[in-house]
Formats: structure tokens, C-alpha cells, sequence
């Protein structure tokens, strides 16, 4: 599966699983480079769905259905 067509819990699941991998500290150097890679990758995959859905979850509807940006300052 590439990293564009995983979901985002399936992203966490693989960043969890190479974080376990790095802390044990049993593998090898090369190894190891390329999973903090991917790590990173995944990372930040999961970052721009957060903000994204952040972003999704700050809008409300007005009585003439268009989107505005919910701001709790202003209430």
C-alpha cells in the first residue's frame, strides 16, 4: 500500500511500529536511516490530515449556506 493510499490510523499504526523498531536499537545503521525516514514521511502525512481536518472542523455554515472560518474570539 503506498503512503498516499493509507488511512490515517494506518499511517500512526506503521509510525508505531518503526518508532518500537528505533527504540529497541537492534538495527542496523542503514536500517535504521531508512525507517527514521519513512518515519518522517509519515509524519508528516498525518500532520497535514490533522490540519486539514482542523481546518474542516473550524468552518460553519451561515443561513445562506456559505462557509466562514469559526472564530470563538468573536462570541
Amino acid at each position: 500500500m503506498t503512503k498516499e493510499a493509507m488511512t490515517f490510523e494506518e499511517s500512526m499504526m506503521a509510525l508505531e511500529v518503526i518508532v518500537k523498531e528505533l527504540e529497541q536499537g537492534e538495527v542496523p545503521l542503514e536500517t535504521a536511516l531508512e525507517q527514521f525516514q519513512k518515519g518522517i514521511e509519515l509524519s508528516k502525512i498525518c500532520q497535514e490530515t490533522l490540519t486539514k481536518a482542523e481546518k474542516t472542523l473550524t468552518k460553519i455554515m451561515t443561513e445562506n449556506d456559505e462557509e466562514v472560518v469559526f472564530d470563538e474570539s468573536e462570541s
